[in-house]
């Protein structure tokens, strides 16, 4: 059984969230769902109400306005909160017995417990101020502004984000080029055989993709790659990933190289106070079944801060069920190119492959699963265009431990996932 959840010696009577994100939105949702009538404190470095990030991509070029979370979520964090302070970034932070002080440039906070939601930062390579990148809705307008019918972009980065922008500003008419520094699109999160499966999707769209070449310089006519080439662009995107926007904490807590908090399985960090809670894209999740699970990604954002409040108000399970687990399972969907991706558990690097149905394309799509390596153990599940395997695999992930499948059995379309399941 994983150990229970640390909880502060006492309940706190004052919570700071510093994120006024999605991660912050549901912090505040979730504390006053589970009865907190203490003072709550928002802060947000951004101006805007909450807004959801996924459509900044997704719907870069239909969507010219933030889609708000209190209309997404049927919350209001800024009615929700005692005190609320948008446009207002923290600054440091000081950890003392039982409180804690959130610095800022009007002066301190201090309250009985904190919990950083502040989300992460787009990465922006040393010499490339000449690329935009996209993570907030200044960004989406910025680009939104430049991306009109006859343009040459170029974006760095076949990733997720890197995939959705592409789709949509070749579906508008714009002339897309996409350099990727790996031998294929998404081979980081999914491994080269999976991403190599995608690479079709780009020309099919009508986006020129070059892998396996890392861009060199980036300057206002375009970018100069490592090979030698050179590719003319009007705009250039910079889709490289993002890292947790934890620069505030300075050395108040223990992070990782990346920046990120490393928590237990009740986002108190491992080797921090119990009073202080990390959600969303600044966590690193210790997982019961999944083991260090990074953040970064929408569900983890939307549910994580259910745990974290439970575990720091004490308030127990989250059913009626003793056995019920507050583990959530990884998960992350995306609308690239025409198809769309769903993928919950987490893939280890050396997991075996099994592939359910034809990657090269069909009416039915297919999915990919990961298994522990030379075991039956289910690690993780990726569907493209095949809705029939979503709730499937969604639900075999619902368990206290990792499902086990008949590989054979599982890479057969003909036989429903769950008919693979082995009891």
């Amino acid at each position: 059984m994983p150990p229970s959840p640390r909880m502060p010696s006492r309940p706190p009577r004052s919570v700071v969230v510093v994120g006024a994100g999605l991660a912050g939105t549901r912090t505040i949702a979730a504390l006053r769902e589970q009865g907190f009538d203490g003072v709550v404190t928002l802060l947000g470095a951004e101006p805007d109400a909450p807004y959801d990030r996924p459509p900044l991509s997704k719907h870069l070029l239909d969507r010219p306005t933030p889609t708000l979370l209190r209309d997404e979520l049927g919350a209001d964090a800024l009615a929700l909160a005692d005190d609320v302070r948008l446009g207002t970034a923290a600054r440091g932070l000081r950890v003392l017995p039982g409180a804690v002080e959130v610095l800022t440039d009007d002066g301190a906070l201090t309250a009985d417990a904190l919990v950083v939601a502040s989300g992460s930062h787009a990465l922006r390579p040393a010499g490339w101020q000449d690329a935009h990148v996209l993570h907030t809705a200044s960004d989406a307008a910025r680009l939104r502004a430049l991306l009109v019918p006859g343009v040459r972009l170029v974006v760095v980065g076949a990733g997720w984000i890197g995939a959705e922008v592409a789709g949509v500003a070749a579906a508008a008419g714009i002339h897309v080029e996409v350099v990727e520094a790996l031998p294929a699109p998404l081979a980081g999160p999914l491994g080269v055989a999976v991403g190599a499966a995608f690479a079709p999707w780009y020309a099919d769209a009508g986006v020129t993709l070059h892998t396996g070449v890392q861009v060199a310089r980036v300057h206002p006519g375009g970018v100069d790659l490592a090979d030698g080439r050179s590719i003319a662009a009007d705009v250039v995107l910079a889709a490289v990933g993002a890292r947790p926007a934890t620069g505030w904490l300075g050395d108040a807590l223990p992070l990782e190289p990346d920046g990120a908090v490393r928590v237990d399985a009740g986002y108190a960090p491992e080797e921090g106070p119990a009073h202080v809670r990390a959600v969303g894209d600044v966590a690193r999740r210790r997982s019961p079944r999944h083991g260090l699970v990074p953040g970064g990604h929408w569900d983890g954002a939307l549910r994580g801060p259910d745990v974290a409040v439970r575990a720091l108000l004490g308030t127990g399970a989250p059913t009626a069920d003793p056995d019920a687990l507050d583990d959530p399972a990884p998960y992350v969907f995306s609308t690239q190119l025409g198809h769309d991706l769903a993928m919950f558990g987490h893939r280890g690097p050396y997991d075996d492959l099994v592939l359910r149905g034809d990657a090269a394309g069909g009416p039915d799509g297919w999915s990919a699963l990961w298994f522990a390596p030379g075991s039956d153990v289910l690690t993780a599940v990726l569907t493209v265009d095949r809705p029939r395997d979503v709730g499937a695999a969604r639900r075999l992930f619902a368990g206290r431990t990792l499902p086990r499948l008949d590989p054979a059995r599982a890479a057969d379309t003909d036989v429903p996932l769950r008919g693979a399941v082995r009891s």
